[in-house]
């Protein structure tokens, strides 16, 4: 059998742009020999459609072009996810469907299962779950159709979610195979991840298993691809390459081989060029503005955007100050350089002497604090957005995950921004990418990494006279936000009490920053934004 996999990037809800792209690479898998042709989870509609599926044409619109493609496939079967109308009376009004499509056969429906509801999950609020599941009959054989979640096992979801196995039911009803239509959004391992659970999973139930996953970005999320094919054994038959549209037959016949796997660095920089690559096209963006302070964070993210974007399409705005050491200067005049960007010079000393005389009198007696370093962030922002206002840029922020999270940063000053390329990626990881891109040749001055990260808003300032050193920082940040231990459980596992309440207390009283933060783009499995339902006013403390 030759199962064709159409890895495609659609956008949200541009359901006529989607069913033409999906109708192409049909086409293409077609003429490469497919007998039978796959897409990913709600390809026609783009996923997560979210609120629009209850705009009252999103639906008839969605079946319309459903009905379309139904009319311009040939014989080989064509397996498209859309939205459709639950056909019980009680319930959610919408279904996650699969539609089986065929010259002159009436579209066969299957209804997805499993709705998660967690994490960035919310499909529990639109769909209503299958009532049943039974194979069909496709190519002499009898096939069982799964819809993303449908084929995950409580194991690899670290809690018992579910009171059914789709999968269980369908080969106990005589399903010879396994077909799933995925939108499986990317965090750091999770395409390894999946290719390991498949295949345990093909293993236990002795059959193969076909797994189509979406491809680029929508809002937040990243899809990374990585479809793959596994054999009864649990061998790799086919696997499709990562964050990047493909269409590619895969052979029951093949010999399994072995799959290499991209570095985490190499995952995380692909994954954010094609998140920010998308967010713009997506939305209508053309260029982008950012701030150059000679940091690493600037650094790393300005390298993304010019990999994604082009470097005709990226600007870096230096904004010296008072505090401001030549050799950041000098650091991001060689990052611009290296990079081939346009750079523009904009000191604040000058508006930040003005904007502190305005508050001579207010301010009398009061000496100067964070208020004064905080105006300089502002001021910052002002420039930037007045840049992004004039030439049409969208401006990047720049701050990191770890900052974000002890809330290191200015609201309306460095948080100022249409999109936060980093804000998901903690200070350690960003060591690792700086040095991944300065893997061939120094990009990113090797002084913007080595020197000790400060925000040089006051005289000899340095991150860590304020934060708990990064290694230690991000250690404890991740146990508490992406595995939700408590502070107890942190510090019974070796670290200081007292630096563990420090950083537990800053990420609690820190909500409403990131509340009125940039859409950040996620890559670790808790990401700040998407995912991440903490209350603003709240007293927990453990």
């Amino acid at each position: 059998m030759r199962i064709g996999f159409a890895q495609i990037n659609t956008t949200v809800g541009d359901i006529r742009a989607n069913r033409d792209r999906i109708l192409s690479a049909y086409e293409k898998a077609v003429s490469s020999g497919a007998e039978l042709v796959l897409t990913p989870e709600l390809a026609l509609t783009g996923y997560p459609p979210q609120d629009l599926v209850f705009k009252s044409r999103f639906v008839p619109e969605t079946l319309e072009s459903l009905e379309q493609l139904r009319e311009a496939v040939g014989s080989v079967p064509l397996l498209v996810g859309y939205v459709d109308f639950s056909p019980r009376e009680t319930g959610k009004p919408f279904v996650n469907a699969c539609g089986v499509l065929a010259k002159n056969q009436p579209v066969q429906k299957i209804f997805k299962t499993l709705l998660p509801t967690y994490d960035v999950f919310d499909e529990a609020r639109y769909f209503d779950p299958a009532p049943d599941q039974s194979p069909i009959e496709l190519l002499g054989t009898k096939v069982g159709i799964t819809i993303c979640e449908d084929i995950w096992t409580d194991k690899y979801l670290d809690r018992n979610l579910y009171y059914q196995d789709p999968v269980s039911v369908l080969i106990a009803k005589g399903a010879r195979l396994i077909l799933n239509l995925s939108s499986s959004p990317y965090s750091v391992g999770k395409p390894a991840l999946r290719r390991k659970m498949v295949s345990e999973r093909a293993i236990f139930f002795g059959v193969p298993f076909y797994y189509c996953n979406a491809v680029g970005g929508n809002d937040e999320l990243i899809f990374d691809g990585n479809s793959f094919a596994i054999d009864a054994s649990g061998g790799t038959l086919f696997r499709m390459s990562g964050f990047r549209e493909e269409v590619g037959v895969a052979e029951s016949s093949a010999a399994p081989f072995l799959s290499d796997e991209l570095s985490p660095e190499h995952e995380v920089y692909e994954a954010l060029i094609l998140g920010v690559r998308d967010y713009f096209s997506k939305c209508g963006f053309k260029s982008a503005v950012l701030g150059l302070s000679g940091g690493i964070d600037s650094a790393v993210t300005a390298a993304i955007a010019v990999a994604a974007l082009g470097k005709e399409n990226v600007a870096g705005v230096s904004m010296p100050s008072h505090y401001s050491s030549q050799g950041s200067l000098a650091d991001a005049a060689i990052l611009a350089k290296n990079l081939g960007i346009a750079r523009h010079v904009i000191p604040i000393k000058e508006p930040f002497e003005v904007l502190k005389n305005q508050f001579k009198e207010i301010f009398a007696g009061k000496s100067e604090d964070t208020t004064e370093e905080n105006m300089q962030s502002r001021l910052r922002g002002l420039i930037l957005m007045s840049m992004s206002n004039k030439f049409g840029h969208l401006l990047l922020t720049t701050g990191n995950k770890s900052e974000l999270a002890v809330g290191y940063c200015t609201i309306y000053g460095d948080m100022c921004g249409g999109l936060a390329v980093i804000s998901d990626v903690p200070k350690t990881m960003i060591y690792r990418l700086a040095n991944w891109i300065n893997r061939k040749t120094e990009v990113i001055p090797r002084n913007s990494i080595t020197k000790p990260p400060s925000a040089e808003l006051k005289p000899d300032q340095k991150d860590q006279d304020t934060l708990p050193p990064y290694e230690v920082l991000d250690e404890i940040l991740k146990m508490y936000v992406e595995d939700h231990l408590s502070p107890e459980e942190i510090a019974e596992r070796g670290f200081d009490p007292e630096t563990v309440r420090w950083i537990q207390r800053k990420i609690d009283m820190n909500e409403y920053k990131r509340r009125q933060a940039a859409p950040g783009l996620r890559v670790t499995s808790m990401a700040f934004g998407i995912g991440w339902r903490m209350p603003i006013a709240q007293r927990y403390l453990r």
